[in-house]
């Protein structure tokens, strides 16, 4: 499969982390997603139908990012990965989270997870 859609930078607030103190002040946290289908179909019909609506997908995102709080990163990309699974016309998700304002005593850029999943046969 050669055709994606990709979703960049998605920002939404958080609960998210190991301390109680990312539990009760939340923080930012930052969603790259690409999507492995086929746009042939969306393409050659020229309607949002045929495709993956990424505005739909965004809202989708960012309930799970603001909704019930979890420890790890890892678990939240888990959580978006299987999310976009959901849909049956997307082969493939690859979801980066990143936790810029992780509680790290140096400085720092970002700390990020990747996770790529894919549908089984």
């Amino acid at each position: 499969m050669t055709d994606q859609i990709t979703l960049t930078g998605l920002r939404a607030r958080g609960r998210h982390g190991v301390y109680d103190f990312e539990r009760e002040q939340g923080q930012d946290f930052v969603v790259d997603v690409v999507l492995d289908l086929d746009l042939g179909p969306a393409a050659r019909s020229d309607d949002v139908a045929d495709t993956v609506h990424y505005g739909e997908l965004a809202e989708r995102l960012v309930a799970v990012v603001t909704g019930e709080p979890v420890n790890l990163i890892e678990t939240l990309a888990e959580r978006l990965a299987t999310l976009c699974l959901a849909d049956r016309r997307v082969a493939a998700a690859t979801v980066t989270v990143h936790k810029p304002q992780a509680p790290i005593a140096h400085e720092f850029a970002d700390v990020a997870v990747t996770v790529s999943r894919w549908r089984e046969p």
